[in-house]
């Protein structure tokens, strides 16, 4: 029998299953006293999902007062859409406008690895359409467990081949994203999913339901009971730690992806916003139909009524609950005026999808929702969508901070003749987080649509937007999670400040933020004193670099019983270049004599670098020094450098420091170099420090002058430290030796295809 309001009105004590699907027992009465009755069984599944942790933000709402105290006039004149749309978007000039996101999927990535990362980045992809913008590119910052870990093993190689899987269908080269090692990440991989479109200006959407008699279409695939719950359940409980093996517990099902169907369905809705008959449009992702139907209801004047008998199924006998809170995925919910109806419909057909006219708008504020007649649904959208729990959770500085912080690494041993610092070079080189991504990033296609400029193993990726003018974009993610760890607000400044710095060396010039804030449970107060501090830190960052954040994730939940992972707010900066021709390649170039410049200052800091977790298991002290006005004129620099043809390669100093961007600059411009030392600082400081604001550039012997007195004349720290040599097939540094590309590149490119090929 189904539960219809009716029925709820006249069974008021009937129990239900509101715990199971994680609602507590206050929410469960403020539902009631909203309706003024029990909710029925649909409605209890449309609340229970779009007030989980993943759709509501309800711990994370209270902070975002962060956002607004630091978003300036000056800021904000730069978007077009921000924090509460499908996706951020910024004008990049000459009536071009580009959106992007940043979204987490990490629980369906670990209980099913391939199709939850495809997933993750089909659901991503929608948030770009939905906006009107055509998809342009992916990335994909990733986070594992120990590298020789049976469990790493098995979500590996599932998760790569999921993405690569996904995106290579859909025609979306990936430009960049991460692969990092953590044992903290064990058991709870990290999946984060970023998606750039481009569109004029003029063709911008917004996802609002308005005009009473306008007509509700679902459209794309058909509704199934793959991703009931799905990662709106999934993202909003802990793991309790045998998930994994054979006493895995029930858990929602993981959403199963079709690549294939989304490609038509983003050349259909294109089409659509093309011929101008649409009023808005909502991507089905997170909380399926509950969240586009509320969504697009609460967002605009009036409210809705939805047939849910009408929905196209998959599924025999899918109760009216079950197609609520199901995330089948490439589907999309549309609001299309009476006259537009034939016209969208003749749109689906030519591209085979499918379309059904499943509600209109209505007068008043009620979302009612029928079953073949009966109203299951009859509730204020609002009150689902947008006005869920916020909770102002316990926060408290960790008990062992101060301990933590106090455990610095100057006291681990440190190499110290040429041959101590010969042979820690190639370690590291060798090392899981610093290894070459290639057997990663050519199970991608980084190339498709002839659009790429930039890829990885570049610092940014790089996508031209305008075939005429050459007008590009270019993005980079980043997070440094043992520096967040020793200290939230800087270690997420840094990430900030290398995403930043990332783009600047591409010789784009930064222009907007968002991010995907991965932390434990919001339960643990020690957790969210973390996420306090991390949202606090990017939100003044990002006032002080003047560039705003538009948009991002919040992922809570992010532990294996008590054990949380490192905290891990990755932050994503777009930038944008007038002309693509005029990028800053990584590689350094095969003319002899040029010469390489160190930019910035270099100090003794180790707290948690690559060097102390790699070579001694080492996390304490605290991170480097994050100077936001240093950046932005390392930043000015580099985009000068670039408009005026004075810089020919340039890669910025993070992870393992010197010597590692050292190798990777040789690498990937396959020539020798010589490198020369700071006589007056110890070799192994220079080599390996992780000090911030750097970056090492090839310039030119024309235009080495020039450039030097621009530096020097706007006070940013120069150092000649070396030469290409192209004849010499080595990287030769003094008081060091001499290391032969070949045995560097043995080095750097074995250890994935080790572990995992």
């Amino acid at each position: 029998m189904t539960d219809t309001v009716d029925n709820a009105k006249a069974t008021p004590e009937q129990a239900q299953p509101y715990r199971e699907l994680g609602l507590k027992d206050d929410e469960y009465a403020r539902i009631r006293e909203i309706l003024g009755r029990r909710p029925t069984d649909a409605e209890l599944a449309m609340y229970s999902v779009m007030w989980s942790e993943h759709c509501s933000y309800k711990s994370s709402k209270v902070h975002w007062k962060h956002w607004s105290a630091n978003t300036t006039p000056e800021m904000k004149a730069k978007m077009l859409a921000g924090i509460g749309e499908n996706a951020g978007v910024v004008d990049i000039g000459d009536g071009w406008a580009v959106t992007f996101k940043l979204e987490s999927h990490n629980h369906p990535s670990y209980v099913e690895p391939y199709q939850g990362a495809a997933t993750g980045v089909g659901g991503i992809v929608r948030d770009i359409m939905a906006m009107g913008a055509r998809p342009l590119a992916v990335m994909d910052p990733l986070r594992f467990g120990a590298p020789d870990h049976p469990d790493t093993k098995r979500v590996l190689p599932g998760i790569v081949s999921g993405v690569g899987g996904y995106g290579n269908c859909l025609g979306l080269p990936n430009i960049g994203g991460e692969v990092v090692f953590d044992p903290s990440y064990q058991g709870n991989p990290l999946v984060n999913a970023l998606c750039v479109g481009a569109m004029r200006v003029e063709d911008l959407h917004l996802a609002h339901a308005s005009g009473t008699g306008n007509k509700v279409i679902l459209f794309g695939a058909r509704t199934g009971l793959d991703g009931i719950g799905g990662v709106s359940v999934l993202a909003s409980e802990t793991f309790s730690g045998d998930e994994g093996g054979t006493g895995r517990k029930k858990l929602p099902a993981v959403q199963v992806g079709d690549p294939f169907t989304e490609k038509v369905l983003i050349e259909c809705c294109l089409e659509l916003f093309a011929e101008g008959i649409v009023v808005g449009i909502q991507d089905l992702g997170g909380a399926g139909l509950s969240c586009a139907t509320s969504e697009l209801a609460s967002a605009g004047d009036g409210g809705m009524h939805v047939e849910l008998d009408r929905v196209p199924l998959r599924a025999k006998g899918m109760t009216p609950a079950e197609i609520l809170s199901s995330e089948s995925q490439e589907r999309m919910c549309a609001v299309v005026k009476p006259s537009d109806v034939d016209a969208f419909m003749r749109v689906c057909a030519k591209w085979d999808v499918i379309a059904t006219e499943i509600g209109e708008v209505t007068e008043g504020d009620r979302l009612i929702i029928t079953w073949h007649g009966e109203t299951v649904v009859d509730v204020p959208p609002r009150t689902v969508a947008h006005e869920g729990p916020m909770y102002e959770r316990p926060i408290e500085r960790p008990h062992d901070q101060d301990s933590l912080q106090a455990n610095g690494p100057e006291q681990l041993a440190r190499p110290s003749t040429p041959d101590e610092l010969r042979a820690e070079i190639l370690r590291m080189a060798a090392s899981p987080n610093l290894a070459s991504r290639r057997w990663v990033t050519e199970q991608y296609d980084r190339y498709v649509r002839g659009g790429t400029v930039l890829a990885q193993p570049s610092d940014s990726g790089m996508i031209r937007v305008d075939e005429q003018t050459g007008r590009g974009v270019a993005l980079a993610t980043d997070c440094n999670g043992r520096f967040v760890k020793l200290d939230p607000y800087t270690g997420t400044q840094l990430a900030l400040a290398e995403a930043y710095r990332n783009v600047a060396v591409s010789g784009a010039t930064p222009l907007a933020v968002t991010n995907c804030l991965n932390f434990g449970s919001p339960e643990d107060p020690a957790v969210m004193w973390q996420f306090e501090q991390a949202v606090r830190g990017l939100a003044e960052g990002c006032k002080e670099l003047g560039i705003p954040v538009t948009g991002g994730n919040v992922s809570f939940y992010n532990q294996t019983g008590s054990t949380a992972i490192l905290p891990t707010p990755v932050v994503g900066v777009l930038g944008v270049i007038d002309d693509v021709r005029r990028r800053i390649p990584t590689g350094i170039g095969a003319e002899a004599g040029e010469t390489l410049l160190l930019l910035g200052d270099t100090r003794d800091e180790f707290g948690g670098s690559e060097w102390a977790h790699e070579v001694h298991g080492h996390l304490g002290g605290l991170p480097p020094k994050v100077d936001l006005a240093r950046e932005k004129l390392l930043a000015d620099i580099l985009v000068a450098g670039s408009r005026d043809g004075m810089i020919s390669a340039a890669h910025d100093l993070s992870d393992g420091g010197l010597a590692q961007t050292l190798v990777e600059t040789v690498l990937i411009g396959e020539v020798g170099a010589r490198v020369f030392l700071d006589p007056d600082q110890d070799p192994f400081v220079q080599l390996f420090s992780e000090s911030a604001g750097r970056v090492l550039v090839a310039v030119p012997r024309s235009e080495e002058l020039r450039f030097t007195e621009m530096c020097t004349a706007r006070g940013l720290p120069w150092r000649r430290t070396g030469v290409v040599d192209p004849e010499s097939g080595t990287l030769e540094i003094q008081g060091v030796g001499e290391i032969a590309l070949p045995e560097l590149r043995e080095a750097w490119e074995g250890t994935l295809p080790a572990l995992f090929g």
